[in-house]
């Protein structure tokens, strides 16, 4: 199977974002990952920049509430170490966008929002209910840091149905959209075709009042929304599996070099959307330099 390296490259929406965007469930879903109690009234302003840094689209959501930037998204997929930086790319621009009609070499002090980063990682595989990755992680010299350096800490949360019922309890968008991610995935596994698990999942929560009205009314683009995201999990899953393979039957091992060239730079320039050079050596079995020699490339 030849992996399509850019299959939602004009894709910029997901059903999260989509559902998400209610200011009064942005609200409450921030209330319940940061321990706050904001009134759902609250002026929000939604601030997400279009087709930047996630995945091959938008990231999910950024907001102002309060005097704050708050950055969240979803992640589907196993976590990318490298979401700090991405994230500290992505702040830049958000800034860059405030700044566009001030003069940053005023005397004054401009004040600017501070930022939060949250993830609700929603992959298949266990994750811990909360962890954090650090922008210092990734220094190549990580001790003794001065306190004159840059650092973002991105906060990851679990919010699979069955992993973290004590967060989801504190959130009813927060629930409801997990508890349809997951039947459909029960779904999935009991051997429904992806739309079908989807639409099965849909008439269901309909049933049980979970997620209404929005799906009732977006259901078409709901399925969708899923197919497109839920295919390119499985085309990364597969080819990853299938590049370790090919990577024992074409030379992609250390001592044999004459493994089919194309293929080989196309399965590594898809993997490092997602993931950094070192871990897709990992994954492929092969030196980081060949890695990073097919990036350049």
């Amino acid at each position: 199977m030849e992996m399509e390296p850019n299959p939602n490259r004009e894709y910029k929406d997901s059903l999260f974002s989509m559902y998400m965007s209610d200011p009064k469930r942005l609200i409450e879903v921030y209330n319940a990952v940061q321990g706050t109690n904001y009134p759902l009234d609250t002026p929000i302003e939604i601030n997400t920049l279009d087709g930047v840094l996630f995945k091959n689209r938008m990231n999910d959501i950024s907001f102002t509430l309060a005097g704050k930037f708050i950055v969240l998204m979803e992640h589907q997929s196993t976590i990318n170490e490298n979401m700090p930086v991405r994230m500290f790319l992505y702040l830049g621009r958000l800034y860059e966008k405030i700044l566009e009609k001030k003069n940053i070499y005023r005397r004054n002090r401009i004040p600017l929002p501070m930022p939060e980063f949250i993830v609700l990682y929603n992959g298949k595989k266990t994750y811990p209910k909360e962890s954090f990755l650090k922008l210092s992680d990734s220094f190549i010299d990580k001790k003794n840091l001065p306190a004159n350096t840059a650092e973002l800490v991105v906060k990851v949360l679990n919010i699979r149905y069955k992993e973290n019922q004590e967060l989801l309890r504190k959130s009813k968008a927060l629930h409801d959209y997990s508890f349809f991610i997951d039947l459909a995935q029960e779904y999935l596994e009991k051997g429904s075709q992806l739309k079908d698990a989807i639409h099965k999942a849909a008439l269901e929560c309909e049933k049980r009042g979970v997620m209404q009205p929005f799906l009732k009314e977006h259901i078409s683009e709901v399925e969708n929304m899923l197919n497109v995201e839920w295919n390119w999990e499985d085309a990364l899953e597969v080819g990853m599996e299938e590049a370790r393979e090919e990577g024992l039957k074409e030379g992609l091992q250390e001592g044999q070099k004459k493994g089919r060239e194309e293929e080989r730079q196309k399965v590594i320039q898809s993997l490092s959307e997602f993931f950094p050079a070192e871990q897709i050596a990992k994954m492929l079995k092969i030196p980081v330099e060949e890695v990073s020699f097919s990036l350049e490339s």
